[in-house]
């Protein structure tokens, strides 16, 4: 009687044992980058409940998917840190619950983007508004930057409206919503002086120093961006659009020079970050070629992605990703400016890592190669040899874009992920 307990007992413990060894997806044979933990290797990894559980070489187990990744690139969920999500159908109404901004889901998966902050499409006036309509409604996890105008992006003379600046009001919102709202953002003010941006950054400071995010609208004659970055600006702020050339915007590369400007390296150095954030027209090669020859490369590869700069020059994140790629930037670079990097500047060190622990989002990327023509919104083109693809994402621990089916199986019955 006493060995039949024992055996019972024994194979128990061991039933428990195999079962936990058991997967809901193992990614095997892909090609790991890493940033945060230095992995860059192939490696494979295992998740279970949404999370992951394993990164190592040769897992074994069962799992109800199995993801063979050979010759790909396996990634954290890229985040895009500059986008425009509050679509709607108020007419004349710009990026702010309008046709001009674009559903996350659409257009996030398809490119392994998992994680977007909407960079001030909505003010703290509407941010409700907001949440209802695109965060509640989207499996990409959708975060803000809040915008400093309390009406938001609702373009023209509702964005210069200073008297619609009240930080004590956006910072209140920003801490009633602070799972989602990771910053503030001035987005296209035309001033004399940085007043809008000193309002911002109050806000930043009474809802618990949360970041600020700039895009100036401009001036005549442009105001001084070293005045902007060194005195205005703190620690962990962040200038988008930072390979713009515009009238009415000082650049950070000088175009005669063609040399990074000295007040951009001294602001890196006290902690000011540089955004992409592509757009329409707010990136030139004129200013990103002579950057990242120089080695000043981007902190965070966004889109600023909405109608107009979908179609165009930008296309979407993994173009963008493509095009800092080919000027230079090595893959590991890229990856990191796209995962990691920007997880620490929004202040969400959960995201932008695959470790152990961390919520299952991954990015499967392929490097196409080939004869690319890549140009921006002046008309000038560089021709490029590599261009990255997504193959597969995978959000909160399930597949949710699948290019080629390399899932086996590809699709997962219902009731085998009910729990």
């Amino acid at each position: 009687m006493y060995k039949k307990i024992i055996f019972f007992i024994t194979l128990t413990v061991l039933s428990a044992t195999l079962c936990a060894q058991d997967y809901a997806i193992l990614i095997k044979g892909g090609h790991v980058i890493d940033p945060k933990n230095g992995i860059d290797e192939v490696m494979d990894i295992a998740i279970k409940d949404g999370k992951i559980v394993q990164v190592a070489k040769n897992i074994q187990g069962k799992a109800t998917q199995v993801v063979l990744a050979e010759k790909l690139y396996v990634t954290p969920g890229l985040i895009d840190i500059h986008a425009h999500h509050f679509f709607g159908t108020e007419p004349h109404s710009y990026l702010r619950n309008s046709y001009t901004a674009i559903p996350p889901d659409g257009f996030t998966f398809r490119n392994g983007v998992t994680t977007v902050v909407d960079a001030g499409s909505p003010g703290w006036r509407n941010f409700q508004l907001y949440k209802d309509q695109t965060i509640d409604h989207s499996k990409t996890r959708v975060l803000a930057f809040l915008n400093i105008i309390g009406e938001g992006m609702r373009g023209g003379a509702y964005e210069q409206d200073l008297k619609d600046t009240d930080p004590k009001m956006a910072a209140l919102v920003a801490r009633q919503f602070h799972p989602y709202i990771v910053g503030f953002k001035v987005a296209h003010f035309e001033g004399p002086d940085w007043t809008i941006v000193d309002h911002a950054v109050e806000a930043g400071k009474h809802a618990g120093n949360l970041p600020v995010m700039v895009d100036f609208g401009g001036s005549i004659p442009p105001l001084p961006l070293e005045d902007l970055l060194l005195n205005h600006l703190r620690k962990g702020d962040i200038l988008t659009h930072c390979f713009a050339q515009i009238k009415g915007r000082e650049s950070i590369v000088d175009p005669t020079e063609k040399k990074v400007k000295p007040f951009a390296w001294k602001a890196r150095k006290e902690g000011r970050y540089f955004d992409v954030g592509y757009g329409g027209i707010s990136f030139s090669f004129s200013q990103a070629i002579p950057a990242i020859k120089e080695g000043f490369y981007p902190d965070a590869i966004s889109t600023d992605i909405h109608t107009g700069s979908m179609n165009n020059a930008m296309k979407d994140m993994l173009s963008v990703m493509s095009k800092c790629l080919v000027m230079g930037m090595s893959l590991q670079q890229v990856v990191a400016a796209s995962t990691w990097q920007p997880a620490q500047i929004i202040k969400r060190p959960e995201l932008g890592s695959l470790s152990v622990g961390a919520e299952a989002d991954i990015a499967i990327l392929n490097v196409l190669n080939g004869n690319f023509g890549y140009f921006d919104y002046t008309g000038y083109k560089i021709n490029g040899k590599q261009k990255l693809a997504c193959e597969m994402t995978v959000r909160g621990g399930e597949i949710v874009y699948d290019l080629n089916g390399i899932a086996n199986p590809i699709v997962v019955a219902k009731k085998q992920t009910e729990h």
